[in-house]
């Protein structure tokens, strides 16, 4: 999770609809098989691979990111927390990119060394922000570089070195939503300003956007369509 945003969201990232409707996607996405370790890449606040830690069988994890003060051991729901500015071996049975690739201007390089690192099998789950078409300040406050397609996500994790297992949008029903505010945007453009859309929202607000995004979680999978973001689960053959 990005830092500005938990800077937003404060201890709310835990309740907010997003972020806890991400965490349930990206479950059903690993299915039920995920054990051992877990290395969370550009890990920021942590709060995926915490989630994975808290419910599954996830043994440990490794939060990596440049951001990060000092090197630290800590303890999240009774697991060891590795905390690393940087790593030059893992491992892990599960590598985290958790919109991380949009952030860098090389985003094959960035993958593949993280793929060099880990053990042959070890898999990979990569979200990214979807459709160019939807860029607006919420990205260049948060200094992303670009927005993928599937297929563009696709060719990313091949040229990696990496197997793509399964390929899919998610937050499709928000789309819409979305999309009219990044209209709106563009149509105020005099009085645009660089700066999140995430907010924090009142409990009614949070479970009604938490329960329509769970209607599109168990179909998740076919969704080759159109969404928010774009996932990828990879494997390292």
């Amino acid at each position: 999770m990005d830092l500005k945003e938990s800077d937003i969201l404060g201890d709310d990232v835990w309740r907010h609809w997003y972020y806890r409707s991400k965490s349930r996607a990206m479950r059903r996405l690993m299915g039920k098989s995920l054990q051992g370790s877990v290395l969370d890449v550009g890990a920021g606040s942590g709060f995926f691979s915490k989630q994975l830690l808290l419910k599954t069988n996830a043994e440990s994890a490794c939060l990596v990111d440049t951001s990060y003060g000092v090197n630290e051991e800590t303890v999240f729901a009774g697991k060891p927390v590795q905390i690393r500015r940087k790593i030059s071996r893992s491992s892990a049975n599960l590598v985290l990119m958790m919109d991380v690739l949009e952030h860098v201007e090389d985003d094959v390089g960035l993958l593949q060394s993280y793929v060099e690192i880990v053990p042959d099998n070890c898999r990979f789950l990569v979200s990214v922000p979807a459709f160019e078409a939807l860029w607006s300040s919420h990205d260049v406050f948060l200094g992303h570089q670009r927005r993928y397609s599937l297929r563009q996500l696709e060719r990313v994790i091949r040229s990696a070195g990496l197997l793509p297992i399964r390929r899919c949008y998610f937050f499709g029903l928000a789309l819409p939503i979305a999309a009219a505010v990044r209209l709106g945007e563009r149509l105020h453009n005099d009085r645009r300003e660089v700066q999140s859309h995430l907010r924090q929202h009142s409990p009614a607000v949070n479970t009604l956007l938490s329960a329509i995004c769970a209607l599109e979680t168990p179909f998740m999978r076919m969704n080759r369509v159109a969404g928010l973001t774009a996932f990828c689960l990879a494997v390292k053959p």
